[in-house]
Parts: structure tokens; C-alpha cells; sequence
């Protein structure tokens, strides 16, 4: 079985499925006033668009990759995690704090998760 790719450029895809896993490369925010919480809130919300465009939902979710600028607000950041995710689904996850690409963004996130068998 091949690989799938959407939204593809020519540097990087947003989405590769094979074999029933879809990963997602890591999403960023798009409005940079808002704060930890609400970045990560729509980050978690584009996560969720990809998802469903791929076939499945945090619902399938295996694992996670987070990268904060600041562990200060690291709780921001999981306040809005908490609210997320799946309760009794939770995803094994790293987070850890790190330089991102460009300084006004305050957290990425990549997730692999499992396309539901029909």
C-alpha cells in the first residue's frame, strides 16, 4: 500500500496516510496576539480539520509531540489540552520547551493517529 499526501507544497505536506496511520506534520497558529492558551486552542482546531480530512478524529489519536517557547505557560498550554482531548482516549505525548521557527509562535503540535476500520 502506498503513501497519501494532502496539502502538499513542494518542501512538505501537512498530512501522509499509510497503512491506516495518518501524521500530521506539526501545526502552528495563525493569529500570534493570542496567548499560550489560545494558540493552542486553534492549533488543536486545525488538528481537528486535518483529521477529518484524513479520515478519522482525536477520537484515534496514538500520539502527540508538543513544543512550547516558555514552560512559564506550559498550564496554558495544557488547559487547553485538557480540554481537547479525548477523556479515557488521551494520546501517549512528549512535550518539552523549544525555539520555534518563528519567534511569535507559542506552540506546535504533531500528532499520529489511526484511520477507524470501516
Amino acid at each position: 500500500m502506498g503513501v497519501t499526501y494532502q496539502d502538499s507544497n513542494t518542501r512538505m505536506s501537512q498530512v501522509a496516510i499509510h497503512n491506516g496511520t495518518v501524521y500530521l506534520a506539526g501545526q502552528v497558529p495563525t493569529d500570534t496576539t493570542a496567548d499560550m492558551r489560545g494558540q493552542t486552542e486553534q492549533v488543536l482546531a486545525r488538528i481537528d480539520q486535518l483529521l477529518v480530512q484524513a479520515g478519522t478524529s482525536k477520537e484515534h489519536l496514538i500520539s502527540a509531540q508538543v513544543w512550547v517557547t516558555s514552560m512559564a505557560e506550559f498550564d496554558q498550554m495544557n488547559q487547553a489540552w485538557d480540554a481537547w482531548v479525548v477523556l479515557g482516549r488521551p494520546p501517549v505525548r512528549a512535550a518539552l520547551e523549544a525555539k520555534l521557527a518563528k519567534p511569535e509562535w507559542k506552540v506546535e503540535i504533531m500528532v499520529i493517529a489511526a484511520v477507524p476500520e470501516a
